[in-house]
């Protein structure tokens, strides 16, 4: 009978098999590129008013047309454009900054969420909106730069025309 300080063999081939797949999966990392995203757009409102747009639940889902939900505190989670994308709030200043871990319904296996951070910097009446979204798997870089300008940069800014 063996005491469980006794070590045990392992057949050659379990071994073989198990280090072609350590191989793969490290071959599959070094593969994953990501990019990062930086917009800046300047919409008419307060950088309060923008910030609350963002984290208000039913603003965001206002200004998107599509459901939102957010609980606006570090460490809260988030949803938007009806659970396509989801996250979770990492750093918040009322009016300032907001930094989030994000991802999408779409996101390809074996990436990390990425981060998204907003700043807002008052310029006169309006706000200077400075988007760094970064670790964004590269494959789908061009497709959400545009859904950017298309699903929250034009729509915040006819939002806020009213």
């Amino acid at each position: 009978m063996q005491t469980p300080t006794q070590s045990f063999i392992v057949p050659r081939h379990l071994l073989l098999i198990a280090l072609v797949a350590i191989t793969q999966k490290t071959k599959a990392v070094r593969a994953m590129k990501v990019v990062t995203i930086k917009q800046m757009v300047i919409v008419s409102a307060t950088p309060d008013e923008v910030y609350e747009a963002f984290m208000d639940e039913k603003k965001h889902s206002t200004f998107t047309g599509s459901k939102a939900t957010c609980n606006p505190k570090v460490g809260g989670k988030f949803t938007a454009w009806d659970g396509y994308i989801s996250g979770k709030n990492l750093e918040l200043e009322k009016g300032r900054r907001i930094v989030q871990e994000w991802t999408t319904t779409e996101w390809p296996e074996g990436y990390a969420p990425s981060k998204l951070e907003l700043t807002f910097k008052k310029i006169g009446k309006n706000t200077e909106i400075s988007m760094v979204h970064s670790g964004v798997p590269a494959e789908q870089a061009d497709e959400l730069k545009e859904g950017w300008t298309e699903f929250y940069w034009n729509p915040l800014k006819e939002y806020f025309k009213k």
